[in-house]
């Protein structure tokens, strides 16, 4: 039975629009993992970020989050972009061309519930101290590769994940193996050196940081490292091999909107907090507020005029 219903659900999955789904059985999460965890946090390497720092037993054992949690169904949704913005014109992480994955993904996990007839369970689309990631690797989606990616064979990384608590027993699939092997490609490429060559990450020198979470001062040594990219960083994506197995993505709210396309920089530049409303209405960049974006525009531009360097889109030439 709990064969049948697993093989159902992911059926289902992919059904609603996921690319891939997997299921782990809910328990702590191993000493390794946890260790890291613990080290990573207390170097303090996740920056300003201090939700980051709350509900460690919770990240740590899911069962905390639900207590009756046997199993954890994990589902990617793939976000890697069927229209980008214009060459030339400033640009956003990938992710943030479209509506705000949380609502999108777990919209989709309540209706995963809604098939089965599932009642007690929970949805989460990075919305709780849950780490995606090695449930996703438990699950066997794929692996964290060294851009701190989670990695989907012949896939790539661009996707979102989420993850549905359910209690009941299913059948567990097995976790994948590291395939990123010696290459080195994603720590060559990051203008920060944010990701550090033994795995470890600092959160405050990682442009999506510095351009989204933080909410004070973009100094001089951050701007001249954005180029025309005003709300995120893909460049470590953009150089990942397993990348170039990328499909352009088909949900319809992942899409850009026609305002966001027909941005100019001199549109950008006396962009309204009216008009920042309309164009990113139900977007993830909101994120990072009307004010946090204007200091990344000016910033980028402030370096472009300083310097006479006029920045091309990055992604035409990963």
């Amino acid at each position: 039975m709990s064969s049948e219903l697993s093989n159902s659900i992911k059926a289902e999955a992919i059904g609603l629009g996921f690319t891939a789904c997997g299921i782990a059985k809910a328990e702590p999460v191993d000493n390794f993992t946890a260790q890291k965890v613990m080290r990573w946090l207390a170097q303090g390497d996740y920056a300003g970020m201090a939700y980051m720092n709350n509900y460690t037993d919770k990240r740590l054992d899911p069962r905390l989050l639900m207590p009756e949690v046997k199993s954890i169904v994990c589902v990617a949704l793939n976000y890697a972009p069927a229209r980008t913005l214009p060459e030339g014109e400033y640009q956003f992480a990938a992710y943030a061309l479209g509506k705000d994955y949380h609502d999108i993904v777990k919209a989709k996990l309540h209706r995963l519930a809604a098939i089965f007839g599932f009642e007690n369970y929970r949805a989460f689309c990075d919305s709780a101290p849950v780490l995606e990631r090695y449930w996703a690797e438990r699950a066997g989606l794929g692996w964290t590769g060294r851009n701190h990616q989670l990695i989907i064979p012949k896939a790539g990384s661009m996707f979102f994940l989420g993850e549905l608590f359910l209690d009941v027993e299913l059948e567990y699939d097995r976790p994948q193996v590291s395939k990123c092997g010696r290459c080195h490609a994603c720590i060559d490429a990051c203008p920060t050196q944010a990701i550090l060559p033994d795995r470890e990450f600092d959160a405050e020198k990682c442009l999506s940081y510095q351009t989204i979470e933080n909410r004070g001062e973009l100094t001089d040594a951050f701007a001249c490292k954005m180029g025309n990219t005003i709300y995120g960083c893909d460049r470590c994506q953009q150089a990942c091999p397993w990348n170039r197995f990328a499909t352009p993505n088909t949900t319809p709210e992942l899409q850009p909107n026609e305002a966001l396309l027909g941005m100019t920089k001199e549109r950008w530049h006396n962009l309204s907090e009216e008009e920042y409303r309309q164009i990113f209405k139900g977007s993830a960049v909101k994120r990072a507020k009307y004010a946090g974006l204007m200091r990344n525009i000016q910033a980028a531009n402030k370096h472009q005029e300083e310097t006479g360097n006029e920045y091309t889109d990055e992604r035409q030439h990963s």
